[in-house]
C-alpha cells in the first residue's frame, strides 16, 4: 500500500519504522487514517480466506474428517470438533450387541492377518553376505580333530604354508572328486539293499519320464491362486469338508501327492464328522494305510454306510468283506444297502438265513421280502409274501409278487384274479395313490416278466381308472395301440378284452381285435375272435368272410362252407357272401354250384357286381355267348356300370379274348403285341364292329371312366393297324378323353406311348426291319412335345414323371431323376424309376436300396415286386455264373445265396392287388395265377422289355 501511495512522506511529523511505517499512521493506531484502497484490500483478503475455508470444509465432509474453522472465526458454517460424534459413540449398539455372541461363535472367529507392509518385509529372505578368506580359515581350524591332533581337510580344498602362515587354497580336482562322491552316494540309494542290484527299470526309464508333467507358466499360476482360495475357505470354515477335499485334488491334480495327503489328513482332524474327508483320505492313500484310516473313521462315524462299503471294497477276500460289512450291520442294522452287500456275498442257503434276519430289522424294504420269498419254495413263499403284505400293505408289487407266484404254478385264472383285486382295494383303502399309467406300465413288465394272466388281471382291474365313459372306447382303444407298438401283445389283448365286453356291438374294435391276431396271434386265437365277432355282430359280412377264408387257406373246404352258410342265414341278401360263396365253388373247381350260386345270387342280390362275376365265370368257361347275354342283362338294368361295357367289348375283340375285365388296371397295353394278326374276315370285322359299340355306348354313359376310354382307343389302334392306315381315331379318342377328364396322367401317358408306337410302326414299315419303341424315343418329337404338355398339366405325377425318365436318352436320365426325386420324393413309381437306373448301371447296393424304398412306401402296387424281383433274378444269374467260373479254375462248388426267392415271400405275403402289368397278367382269362406264379410272369416281361 505504501508503494501505491508514492514516496514516503511524513504526516504528524512521526518518525518512520520499518515495520510500522510512520509512528503516527501505524496499522489499527489511528482509524482516521483508514482510507478506501485499505478497505479494499481488506475485502480482497476476506474473500480469499472464505474461498480457502470452503475448500477445507468440502474436504472435510468428503473424508468424515471436520476439522475446526480458521483461527480469525472465519469460515462460517465449518463445524467444530466439540459438534463431532465420537467413534466410540457410533460403535456403542455394536458393543453393547457383544454380549450375545456365543463361545463357539467367538472362537469361529478368524484371526486378521498381519498384511502390512512391515510384516511383509520380515517374510523376505535373509541376504547373505560373501564370508571373507580369514573368517573361512578360521572355520576349517575349528573343524579341525582335536583328538586326533591333526587336521580334516574339507573335500575339494588344499592346506598351503606361506611364509609360515597355512591359509586354504581351492584345489579344482578335488571339487570333482567330490561331486563324484555325491553321485556315487546317489546310485547306493537306488540299489537293492538285500542283492545289491538297481531298482531303475533301465527299459521304462524313458518311458516313465515321458509320463512326467511338466506344467507351463499359465497352470502354475491357476494352481497358486487355487491353493490361496482354498486356503482362504479353510481359514473362514475349517468345519467344511469339501473345502479340505477340494485342497487335497488341488495338489494332487498338480503332482503333490505328499502335499494332498498331508492337507486331507488335516481336515480329517479338524471335521472328523465328515464322511466324505475320510474316504477322500483312504483313496489317497496305499491300501493297507487306507483300511486303516477308514478303521478310524468307523470308530469316529460309526453310523456311516459309505464308509463301511469302502472298507469292504478295499478288501481282498471275500471273509475280510464279509466281517467289515457284518461289523458294520451290527452299527447300522437298518441300512438296506448294507443288507444288499453282505447277500450277495453268500450263497443261496446263507442268503436265505440273512435276508430271514434282514426282514426283520428293515421290514419296509421290498426288495428284502421279494428276493426272501423267491428263496423260499413255494408255501414258504406265501407266508412271506403274506407277511408282506402286513407289513406294506401300500406297496402294488408285493401283490404283484404274488399273484406271478400263483400263475407260475399254474394256478387257476380266478384266483390271480382275485388277488389282483384285492391288492386294488387295499392301495385304496390306505389312499395309495397309483395312476392308471403306471398301473399299465406294470402290466407291461408282467408281460416281459412271463406272467401274461397277471398283466391280464392288472388290465381288468384297472383301465377304467380316472376315465371318463364317454372317452372310454377311444381311450382304451389307443392303449391297446400303443402297446402293441411296444411289443406288448398280451396287455394289448387284456385291454381289447375289457372294452369288447363292455362294448360288444362296435365293429371297429372287433376288427382292432381281429387285426391283432392275424399279426401277432395263433391259427385258432383268429379263428375264436372271428366267432366271437361273428355271434355278436351276425349282420356283418367282414367277419363271416375272413373266418371263411382262414379256413379255406388251411384247406378246410367244409369248415369254409359250414360257415358261409350260417352267414347265408344271417345275412340272405348280402351280395358279399354270395359272391364269396361262389368263388370258394369256383376255386375248388365245381363250376356247377358256383352257376347254381350265382343264379340264385341274381335272383336274391342282383347287383351290378353280382351280374358281372356270373359272365366273368362263362367267360372263364368260353361260353362267350351266354356270357354276352349275361352282360346284357346286367346293362339293362345297370346302364351305369362300365365295367360291363368293357367286358362287352373284350369278348367281342376276338384278339383281347384273354385280357383283363376289371378296372382295377391302370392300362391295357396291346403294345405286347403290336404286330397282332390282322383281322381279314367278315366275322372278324363285325366282331370289331360290335365291340366299338359296347365301347361308345360304355363311353356316352360313363364318360369318367378312364379305363372304358383306354380300351375304345386301343380298340381304334388295333383298327388302323389292320387297315394299315394312320392312328387319328385313336389321336382323338385320347384327346377328347382328356377334355372331358382334365388333369389325368393316365391319359397323357396313353397319347405318349401311342406316338411312341406309331412312330416305331412307321419307322417298322419304312425300313422294313422290327425296331423297338425305345430305338425312337430320341426322335419322336410328338411324344416329346406331348410330354412337355403333360408336365406342365400335371407336374407332380409320379406316372408321368417315371415314365419321363425311363424314355429319355441315357445322358439325361441322372437329371430328368434328380429333378423327379425333388418334386416327389416319396413315390413309389418314380424310386422304382431311379432304382432301374441303378440296375441298369449294375450298381447293385444302390439299385436294391431304392427298390426296397419303393416295395416299403406301397407294398400294395406289384409293378414294383416286379422289377424288384427281375433285378434280383438277374443278380442270382450273375452269382451263379462267377461261381461256374470259380468252380471250373479252384475246384470248389459254392452254392449262392439267392435273394429273390426272399423277395418272393415278401410278395407273396403283401399279397399286392394293383398294377399296370401286374393287373393285366393276374387277370388272365387262361388261369387264375398264384401270386407266385404271376410274380414269374411279371418279372420275366420285366427282363424281355430291359433286353430290348
Amino acid at each position: 500500500r505504501e508503494a501505491a501511495q508514492g514516496p514516503r512522506r511524513s504526516a504528524g511529523g512521526g518518525s518512520y519504522d520499518q515495520f510500522g511505517g510512520y509512528e503516527n499512521d501505524r496499522l489499527f493506531g489511528d482509524a482516521s487514517n483508514y482510507d478506501d484502497d485499505d478497505q479494499e484490500a481488506d475485502s480482497i483478503y476476506a474473500r480469499i480466506d472464505e474461498r480457502m475455508g470452503s475448500k477445507k470444509r468440502g474436504k472435510r465432509q468428503r473424508t468424515g474428517n471436520n476439522g475446526g474453522g480458521n483461527g480469525n472465526g472465519s469460515g462460517g458454517g465449518s463445524i467444530t470438533n466439540a459438534q463431532q460424534p465420537l467413534i466410540s459413540d457410533q460403535f456403542r449398539e455394536l458393543k453393547e450387541k457383544l454380549s450375545e455372541v456365543t463361545e463357539d461363535q467367538w472362537e469361529a472367529i478368524p484371526d486378521v492377518g498381519d498384511y502390512s507392509l512391515k510384516y511383509k518385509q520380515k517374510r523376505r529372505q535373509d541376504v547373505f553376505t560373501p564370508l571373507t578368506d580369514s573368517l573361512l580359515e578360521a572355520r576349517s581350524l575349528n573343524n579341525s580333530d582335536a583328538t586326533a591332533g591333526g587336521t580334516v581337510a574339507l573335500a575339494g580344498t588344499a592346506t598351503a604354508v606361506t611364509d609360515g602362515f597355512a591359509s586354504v587354497v581351492t584345489n579344482m580336482s578335488g571339487l570333482a572328486e567330490a561331486r563324484g562322491t555325491v553321485l556315487s552316494m546317489s546310485l547306493d540309494k537306488a540299489t537293492d539293499s538285500v542283492s545289491g542290484s538297481t531298482t531303475i527299470d533301465p527299459k521304462g526309464y524313458l518311458t516313465s519320464l515321458s509320463t512326467i508333467k511338466i506344467a507351463t507358466s499359465a497352470e502354475v499360476g491357476d494352481v497358486n491362486k487355487a491353493r490361496l482360495l482354498l486356503k482362504s475357505v479353510r481359514d473362514t470354515n475349517p468345519h467344511h469338508g469339501p473345502g479340505w477335499i477340494a485342497a487335497a485334488r488341488v495338489e494332487e491334480a498338480a503332482g503333490k501327492l505328499l502335499a494332498a495327503r498331508k492337507i486331507v489328513m488335516e481336515g480329517c482332524r479338524v471335521c472328523g464328522e465328515s464322511e466324505d474327508v475320510w474316504l477322500e483320505a483312504a483313496r489317497l492313500h496305499p491300501v493297507e494305510v487306507g483300511k486303516t484310516i477308514l478303521a478310524t473313521a468307523a470308530r469316529r462315524i460309526p453310523t456311516s454306510v459309505k464308509i463301511f462299503l469302502r472298507a469292504s471294497d478295499l478288501e481282498t477276500t471275500d471273509a475280510s468283506k464279509k466281517a467289515v460289512l457284518r461289523k458294520g450291520l451290527e452299527s447300522i442294522p437298518t441300512s438296506v444297502t448294507l443288507w444288499k452287500a453282505a447277500i450277495e456275498l453268500e450263497d443261496a442257503a446263507d442268503a436265505r438265513i440273512l435276508l430271514g434276519v434282514a426282514v426283520e430289522r428293515v421290514p419296509h424294504s421290498v426288495e428284502m421280502w421279494l428276493a426272501l420269498a423267491r428263496l423260499e419254495s413255494y408255501d414258504n413263499a406265501r407266508k412271506v409274501l403274506n407277511r408282506a403284505r402286513r407289513n406294506l400293505p401300500a406297496d402294488r408289487t408285493v401283490w404283484i409278487a404274488a399273484a406271478k407266484l400263483e400263475e407260475s404254478q399254474n394256478r387257476e385264472v380266478v384266483l390271480i384274479n382275485s388277488i389282483i383285486g384285492k391288492g386294488v382295494k387295499s392301495l385304496q383303502k390306505h389312499d395309495a395313490v397309483v395312476s392308471r399309467s403306471q398301473w399299465m406300465k406294470e402290466a407291461e413288465a408282467a408281460e416281459a416278466a412271463g406272467a401274461p394272466l397277471v398283466s391280464g388281471a392288472i388290465v381288468g382291474h384297472t383301465v377304467g381308472m380316472g376315465v371318463d365313459t364317454e372317452d372310454r372306447m377311444r381311450t382304451w382303444s389307443d392303449d391297446a395301440s400303443a402297446a402293441i407298438s411296444r411289443s406288448s401283445i398280451a396287455t394289448a389283448r387284456a385291454i381289447l378284452a375289457h372294452a369288447l365286453a363292455s362294448y360288444p356291438t362296435k365293429r371297429t374294435l372287433w376288427m382292432q381285435a381281429v387285426s391283432l391276431e392275424q399279426s401277432h396271434g395263433s391259427p385258432q386265437s383268429l379263428d375264436e375272435v372271428l366267432e366271437a365277432a361273428s355271434q355278436r355282430l351276425p349282420r356283418a359280412e367282414v367277419f363271416w368272410l375272413i373266418r371263411a377264408k382262414e379256413q379255406w387257406r388251411r384247406n378246410n373246404i367244409e369248415g369254409s362252407r359250414s360257415i358261409l352258410t350260417r352267414a347265408f342265414a344271417a345275412n340272405p341278401d348280402s351280395e358279399s357272401v354270395w359272391l364269396a360263396a361262389a368263388k370258394l365253388e369256383r376255386e375248388t373247381g365245381e363250376i356247377e354250384r358256383a352257376r347254381v350260386l350265382l343264379s340264385r345270387a341274381r335272383e336274391r342280390a342282383g347287383t351290378e357286381r353280382v351280374f358281372m362275376k356270373s359272365a366273368l365265370l362263362e367267360r372263364e368257361c368260353g361260353m362267350l355267348k351266354r356270357s354276352l347275354e349275361l352282360v346284357d342283362l346286367g346293362l339293362r338294368n345297370f346302364p351305369g356300370f362300365d365295367k360291363l361295357y368293357m367286358m362287352g367289348g373284350q369278348i367281342c375283340d376276338p384278339t383281347q379274348n384273354n385280357t383283363q375285365t376289371s378296372s382295377n388296371t391302370t392300362a391295357h397295353n396291346p403294345t405286347n403285341n403290336p404286330t397282332a394278326t390282322p383281322m381279314d374276315t367278315t366275322t372278324s370285322i363285325q366282331s370289331l364292329q360290335r365291340s366299338r359299340e359296347y365301347y361308345q355306348k360304355g363311353l356316352k354313359a360313363c364318360p369318367k371312366s378312364i379305363t372304358l376310354w383306354k380300351l375304345a382307343a386301343h380298340l381304334e389302334e388295333r383298327a388302323a393297324l389292320q387297315a394299315r392306315k394312320g392312328y387319328t381315331k385313336a389321336r382323338s379318342l385320347l384327346e377328347l378323353a382328356r377334355l372331358k377328364n382334365s388333369q389325368n396322367p393316365i391319359l397323357w401317358v396313353e397319347a405318349i406311348r401311342l406316338e411312341r408306337r406309331a412312330s416305331a410302326a412307321t419307322s417298322q414299315n419304312s425300313n422294313g426291319s422290327k425296331n423297338n419303341v425305345h430305338t425312337h424315343t430320341a426322335n419322336n418329337k410328338p411324344a416329346g412335345i406331348l410330354m412337355a404338355k403333360a408336365l406342365q398339366e400335371c407336374p407332380l405325377s409320379g406316372l408321368l414323371l417315371s415314365e419321363h425318365i425311363r424314355y429319355s436318352p441315357r445322358v439325361e436320365q441322372k437329371s430328368k431323376s434328380a429333378d423327379a426325386i425333388q418334386k416327389i420324393p416319396d413315390d413309389p413309381l418314380v424310386i422304382c424309376a431311379v432304382a432301374n437306373l441303378f440296375g441298369n448301371d449294375r450298381k447293385a447296393a444302390k439299385a436294391r436300396k431304392w427298390f426296397e424304398r419303393a416295395v416299403v412306401l406301397d407294398p400294395d402296387w406289384g409293378d414294383s415286386w416286379g422289377w424288384y424281383y427281375a433285378f434280383e433274378l438277374g443278380m442270382d444269374r450273375d452269382a451263379v455264373s462267377n461261381v461256374d467260373v470259380t468252380s471250373k479254375e479252384e475246384g470248389e462248388v459254392n452254392v449262392p445265396v439267392k435273394k429273390s426267392e426272399a423277395i418272393k415271400e415278401r410278395c407273396i405275403k403283401a399279397d399286392p392287388k394293383h398294377g399296370e402289368i401286374w393287373c393285366r397278367i393276374m387277370k388272365t382269362m387262361e388261369r387264375r395265377l398264384t401270386v407266385g406264379e404271376g410274380l414269374e410272369r411279371v418279372a420275366t416281361e420285366m427282363m424281355d422289355k430291359s433286353s430290348n
